[in-house]
């Protein structure tokens, strides 16, 4: 497939993914856009799903080989599970961890801050209870 194609393809998927179209992202996984390719915002639609709380979306993307960690944006968003964590969508928090996703992986290339400070700081108990559950190491006011 060509960079042009690959490009359009991509800008769809995260288009598709921000708002949990699971037909269209299916569809254009199916026509070869890449689950972990960003947009030209630096945008991934693991990220994208994961912020709007598109748990189905989310699935379907790990399933075909979205990092669970990559970092989104050009320093302007951050990792999936900070994301969901940052609004509590507790099920795409699962979802995201029981496909690996580091529940201690800080934003901004390890230098900013993790999941669980976003759920406690939502404020959303029950993410924030997952986070743990899942070996979040607890906040020391440092965060």
């Amino acid at each position: 497939m060509n960079r042009r194609r690959q490009k359009k393809l991509s800008v769809r998927l995260v288009r598709a993914a921000s708002v949990g179209d699971t037909a269209t992202v299916d569809a254009l996984l199916r026509a070869g856009a890449c689950p972990a390719t960003a947009d030209a915002d630096g945008t991934t639609p693991l990220y994208a799903a994961s912020v709007h709380g598109a748990a189905d979306t989310v699935r379907r993307l790990l399933a075909a080989g979205a990092p669970p960690d990559t970092e989104s944006g050009h320093g302007t968003e951050g990792t999936p599970l900070c994301g969901a964590a940052c609004w509590g969508h507790t099920d795409t928090v699962r979802a995201l961890l029981a496909h690996g996703a580091d529940p201690n992986l800080r934003e901004d290339h390890g230098t900013g801050r993790p999941p669980l400070y976003w759920a406690e700081h939502g404020p959303h108990p029950e993410t924030t209870a997952l986070l743990l559950a899942a070996g979040a190491h607890p906040l020391d006011g440092t965060a």
